[in-house]
């Protein structure tokens, strides 16, 4: 039986999860690079030891009503296509294993989400854990985009 370990977070009362394996670190929210002419969601540009990354608010992303910082809020930076990438979350809870037959396909019942950035929902004891297919958060043109974005504003961001 394959077990899958998910890390666990929270958005707008929301709980989601992402494989660990796709995690590269988590770290508190940053002053961030605005780069002007981008979709709301995109928070800006961070220089994490060197490197230039795009952070994204997934609150935004996901149409939810936006909130400050606080002292829970956290960004998870992934790794995605050898981009690194930030997401800015509510709060990270735990790490989480999840038995493979546990996994089910997204419920079309499921309301006040938008089903296209999920790959499947997670049973948890009695909770649901939402699974978030990173890949589907952007299409391919906003990935693009960014690409774009982080070539453009790399050196500012860098202090070059």
């Amino acid at each position: 039986m394959a077990v899958q370990q998910l890390v666990k977070f929270s958005v707008a009362d929301q709980n989601f999860g992402i494989s660990i394996n796709q995690i590269y670190q988590i770290i508190k929210p940053q002053e961030v690079f605005k780069v002007p002419n981008t979709p709301p969601f995109i928070e800006g540009l961070i220089n994490l030891r060197g490197r230039v990354l795009t952070v994204f608010n997934l609150r935004k992303r996901f149409n939810l009503p936006e909130k400050a910082n606080d002292e829970n809020t956290k960004v998870l930076i992934v790794n995605m296509d050898d981009m690194l990438l930030g997401f800015t979350v509510d709060n990270v809870t735990e790490i989480v294993r999840i038995n493979d037959e546990d996994i089910e396909e997204t419920p079309p019942t499921l309301k006040d989400f938008d089903h296209r950035f999920l790959s499947g929902v997670g049973k948890l004891g009695d909770k649901l854990i939402l699974l978030l297919d990173l890949r589907k958060v952007l299409t391919p043109d906003e990935a693009l985009q960014v690409q774009e974005i982080v070539e453009q504003h790399a050196a500012h961001v860098l202090g070059e």
